[in-house]
């Protein structure tokens, strides 16, 4: 037996444990940067999650990964998974150990600041939502609270801190995420990304949330 003949053995095992006591979920897979749940499901099939095979604890407030059972012969990274207990995108396939879920909670547009020089005096220059350049819209992410709080500038006695937040989402080819670049959704809030790591289980983000 070789490494690829096992690595099938193993999620056809995966599938079969499902099969008992999963629930079904659709598979989807991006076509393009925009709407990737919009296209036709690939399949249907039985799905688990759990955060350990013993099934002995529950997952815990700011965890967004789970383990994935279910036969994933016919999946990639990034692919997604939606049924009973939500959306999930696919964040690890490493050869031999368990399938690597992440479980989002929101829907979210990445955009490129635009710097208009209209906007302002002089050679001040600004963004304005009509000139920002769409990278990545209607994707599924995870947006949790972060461990920080920014204070604001004009410190006045009932001010708040700006909350900041880690948000994790899947790669598109061809598109990398800087600093400054803004992400929107679908509660309208807007976050300012401050740093963006291109890892191989997808974009590991922290943003501020921002002003819309």
């Amino acid at each position: 037996m070789d490494g690829a003949k096992l690595q099938a053995k193993i999620y056809i095992g995966y599938g079969k444990a499902a099969k008992r006591i999963g629930f079904d979920y659709q598979q989807f897979r991006a076509t393009s940067a925009s709407n990737p749940l919009s296209s036709t499901a690939l399949q249907t099939l039985p799905v688990s999650f759990t955060t350990n095979f013993k099934y002995s604890a529950p997952n815990k407030y700011g965890k967004a990964d789970w383990l994935g059972l279910f036969d994933a012969r016919e999946f990639a990274v990034g692919d997604f998974l939606v049924g009973r207990q939500g959306t999930f995108f696919i964040a690890a396939m490493q050869d031999t150990l368990p399938i690597l879920c992440v479980q989002t909670n929101r829907t979210v547009d990445v955009l490129r600041v635009g710097q208009d020089a209209g906007v302002g005096l002089g050679t001040w220059a600004g963004d304005k939502p009509t000139t920002e350049a769409v990278l990545m819209e209607g994707w599924p992410a995870s947006i949790l609270q972060g461990t920080k709080g920014e204070t604001n500038e004009t410190k006045l006695p009932l001010d708040v801190k700006t909350p900041w937040w880690a948000i994790l989402m899947p790669v598109w080819p061809g598109v990398v995420f800087r600093t400054s670049d803004i992400i929107r959704d679908d509660l309208g809030r807007k976050y300012m990304i401050s740093s963006a790591e291109l890892t191989d289980m997808g974009w590991r983000i922290t943003a501020m949330q921002a002003q819309v």
